[in-house]
């Protein structure tokens, strides 16, 4: 019961740790930062203000909804139905996402208030960090070596073959996230997603005063 209790709980820190991570990427600041050295102005033919008010309506229907993404620029629709329709299936992923981490929260927190914080909950909080920040490792060698492939991938576990290829020289949702974007975004997010493991990890193995390294309260 306890093996099984402990694997729930790795499991549940692996999706909260990613659950906080993925949000503070999906703010007008480090987008806008990203898009500029990405140059989406320069690809769309937009100007910057165009490029702000239209990225700025994308993440609100993603985060808020309702997922439209009807936006116009000079009285034109700035996406196309395909790329709308991509983007109401990356909103379904991420609300689905979002529930599966409230949920995991819920398990941890459920777990360590009955558990009072036992060994075998921090040492499982513990192993669950540190398989995160193995996989962001090897996933990070993946994508510096090999990014295109990892990037189609990682969208063909998501999304059905040929929903997410759009083509750059016509299509505003490449141009306005080109690669370069993603590729940054990734290595960030990478890079928090580390600390976040190595945080969890640290705070679920330290000593704390008062309390036996083996036992119910360990």
């Amino acid at each position: 019961m306890k093996a099984s209790a402990g694997i729930l709980v790795a499991l549940s820190t692996i999706l909260v740790i990613i659950g906080l991570a993925i949000p503070l990427f999906l703010n007008p600041l480090w987008v806008g930062f990203e898009q500029g050295r990405a140059e989406a102005a320069a690809w769309t033919g937009w100007t910057g203000d165009q490029v702000s008010s239209v990225t700025g309506a994308i993440l609100r229907d993603l985060i808020v909804g309702p997922p439209d993404f009807a936006m116009v620029v000079d009285g034109r629709p700035a996406l196309d139905e395909r790329e709308r329709e991509h983007m109401r299936d990356v909103r379904g992923v991420f609300v689905g996402f979002a529930v599966a981490s409230v949920a995991a929260a819920l398990v941890l927190l459920a777990a360590g208030v009955g558990s009072r914080a036992a060994g075998w909950f921090r040492r499982s909080v513990a192993a669950g960090a540190i398989v995160l920040a193995g996989a962001v490792i090897a996933l990070g060698l993946f994508f510096g070596v090999a990014f295109d492939a990892a990037f189609d991938l990682f969208h063909r576990l998501f999304f059905g073959a040929g929903s997410y290829t759009f083509d750059p020289t016509t299509e505003r949702l490449v141009q306005l996230f080109p690669e370069r974007f993603w590729y940054e975004t990734s290595i960030a997010l990478g890079i928090v997603l580390l600390a976040g493991a190595a945080l969890a990890a640290w705070l679920a193995l330290r000593r704390r005063p008062g309390r036996s390294a083996e036992g119910g309260h360990a």
